[in-house]
């Protein structure tokens, strides 16, 4: 009896932790994709403006 009430507790100080652990990956999660969002907003503006268009550091700019 005394071994099965260890393994409760440890199993529900683990889900406990991971409870914990989702938690904390939701809240990374919900960020990233309203980062994410307003990246994707902000490149369809550029590109609505024709400002667009990315610059990579070995590219030439088409002037050259």
């Amino acid at each position: 009896m005394q071994h099965l009430e260890e393994q409760i507790a440890y199993l529900t100080r683990t889900v406990d932790e991971l409870n914990e652990i989702v938690t904390s990956q939701q809240s990374d999660i919900d960020l990233l994709k309203r980062r994410v969002q307003m990246l994707m907003e902000r490149e369809a503006q550029r590109e609505a403006e024709g400002t667009g268009g990315a610059v990579f550091g070995d590219e030439r700019p088409p002037h050259y």
